[in-house]
């Protein structure tokens, strides 16, 4: 309750929506507790004493009453929908927001599917509380309320018969809650776990499909599905046990009143439109104990929605402007590591140790070493992907965790290895850093990147439209792209992440040739595979199990690493350095 009760902030600014809405459900109560008594007028003076006034008048007014539920039915039913819609819509883009400002950390642990699950299913549940179950407590309780007090007025002793079917109906409805409600949470979880396996696949259909695995990727799946179902079904078995409990003691109650009732209408010590209206009253009476059954399930279901959606809306982000932390602004561009270790959450062991080095304004950096050697690490800590262990970066003396994450991220242009591409034209692929770039910027850029040739060789040419995830464009294509992506930006600082392993020699060339140019002036650091991107860096550091083994130009460690040189060996075969493209694996 305490996470439902936190979602009606969202309704706060609807909140003359759900008041009308409110006042609608008001009405429609007092009309369904209007009409057991013209029903009586009807019987009891219109049929029968033959009073065909009566009967004409009263028949009007159950029409007109009739009329009136309908009406505000309605009104109550748009304008409940309407508050449920909008508190939906509110949810989404909080749940949208907060993922996408969450640090790395978070979404390197958290599985797309349970995400997606909570931003689809889990605010469904609630929308649905909140269009009907919300209202409908209130509906049940002014109907409880009013027929219980007709029921009274009408006659004392039936009503007291009719209330000893109701703690046994209590007690029905206390249990289906303490045994259905973890039932939700299951159905959930395996929701999420389903939509996991669906999101790996539309993602990875391509690898699926050429290891021939669909097979076993069906056969997960339906292991899941059946779960699922399985899951539903156990929580329908607790819903179907539950309600014909409650119909049976319910229609105890009613032919308690009919045998009872009857005797005394013989007895003439109750009229027959009494009985009727009585009875109708009781209906009226049952009505919100059964509908109190179903919200209490909708409650419990959307209980643990809520639960689900506040957990990714309370997470705490890792990386986060400190209190008092300011611009970052006319950046030259130095870049300091001072003693960083860093750590992933849940790691046993450092990924860096104790790393220390100066990349100064205008510089080259070549980071190289083996796989799970720390390189992309580094390069993730500049622009505060993560935060370091201990010791701290820099630039030009401030530390980064010091300055504000938006103005550290537009001083730095970054490429990354996995090339991310996003559905829409070409055009806004560039310019996606700076939606407001003249089109002969983005040319400017797409041309430093050696990409303007292929795009012009499109029909469409920067208007053509990009598939998901870049499919339709090869991988040198998508990287050249994602270079004139963050050229576009004119960063102080240049990342580069193995950003040319996808194109052949003679595209690396050119690439090369014009990032030469577009280097000068900026802090580059570059991870690459081939001797020619870090041949003529500035500045080579050497890494090896998380720490510096050797760091200087190219020259320099041939003759101080002994490393450096048995890397150069067994990459080259023996051959002379420049006659051979060197692979670092």
């Amino acid at each position: 309750m305490k996470s439902l009760q936190r979602v009606f902030i969202y309704l706060k600014p609807y909140w003359l929506i759900a008041f009308g809405a409110l006042i609608s459900l008001l009405l429609v109560t007092a009309s369904s507790l209007v009409s057991p008594q013209v029903l009586r007028l009807i019987l009891d003076q219109g049929i029968s004493q033959g009073d065909r006034a009566t009967l004409l008048w009263a028949s009007l007014l159950l029409i007109g009453v009739a009329l009136v539920r309908a009406l505000f039915s309605f009104t109550q039913g748009y304008w409940s929908e309407k508050a449920a819609q909008s508190v939906a819509y509110e949810l989404r883009n909080a749940l949208f927001s907060k993922l996408e400002n969450l640090s790395f950390s978070y979404h390197d642990q958290a599985q797309t599917g349970q995400l997606m699950t909570r931003i689809t299913s889990d605010v469904e549940q609630v929308r649905t509380f909140i269009s009907g179950g919300m209202l409908q407590v209130v509906s049940a309780l002014a109907l409880l309320v009013g027929s219980l007090a007709a029921l009274f007025s009408t006659n004392w002793k039936l009503a007291l018969i009719t209330l000893l079917t109701v703690p046994a109906m209590a007690a029905v409805i206390a249990r289906f809650m303490r045994i259905v409600r973890p039932m939700f949470s299951q159905v959930q979880k395996k929701l999420g776990a389903l939509n996991t396996v669906l999101q790996e696949n539309l993602a990875g259909i391509r690898v699926v499909q050429a290891f021939a695995r669909e097979p076993y990727e069906a056969e997960r799946y339906t292991k899941l599905n059946g779960e699922l179902l399985d899951a539903n079904l156990q929580t329908i078995r607790g819903l179907a046990s539950s309600f014909p409990m409650i119909f049976f003691i319910s229609n105890l109650g009613t032919l308690a009143v009919i045998w009872f009732g009857g005797h005394q209408v013989i007895d003439r010590t109750l009229s027959l439109g009494e009985l009727v209206a009585f009875n109708t009253y009781l209906s009226l009476l049952i009505m919100p104990i059964m509908m109190l059954g179903m919200i209490i399930a909708q409650i419990s279901r959307a209980g643990v929605s809520a639960e689900r959606i506040f957990e990714v809306l309370d997470a705490q982000s890792e990386v986060h402007d400190r209190p008092g932390a300011q611009p970052l602004t006319a950046v030259r561009g130095r870049v300091a590591f001072e003693g960083v270790s860093f750590r992933y959450a849940g790691g046993e062991r450092n990924v860096l140790d104790h790393v220390s080095f100066v990349a100064e304004p205008g510089q080259t950096v070549a980071i190289m070493g083996i796989t799970g050697s720390g390189k992309s690490t580094i390069i993730n800590l500049i622009p505060r992907f993560y935060d370091v262990t201990t010791g701290r970066v820099t630039i030009d003396g401030s530390d980064i965790r010091d300055v504000t994450l938006e103005s550290l991220r537009d001083q730095i242009g970054i490429v990354l290895q996995d090339t991310t591409l996003f559905s829409g034209t070409i055009r806004d692929n560039i310019a996606y850093g700076r939606p407001d770039a003249s089109d002969a910027d983005v040319e400017a850029a797409a041309r430093a990147a050696q990409a303007h040739e292929f795009i012009t060789g499109f029909t469409e040419g920067y208007a053509t439209i990009v598939g998901e995830r870049g499919v339709g464009l090869s991988g040198g294509q998508k990287q050249r792209i994602a270079i004139a992506r963050a050229l576009l930006r004119n960063p102080r600082i240049l990342i580069l992440d193995d950003s040319t392993s996808a194109v052949d020699a003679e595209t690396e060339f050119q690439i090369q040739q014009a990032l030469q140019e577009l280097m000068h002036g900026r802090t580059s650091f570059v991870i690459a595979q081939r001797i020619s991107t870090v041949r003529d860096a500035d500045l080579i550091l050497l890494l090896d199990a998380g720490t510096i083994a050797a760091q200087g130009t190219h020259d320099e460690l041939l003759r101080t690493s002994a490393l450096y040189g048995e890397i150069i060996d067994s990459q080259f075969g023996g051959q002379h350095q420049d006659e051979a493209e060197l692979v670092f694996a």
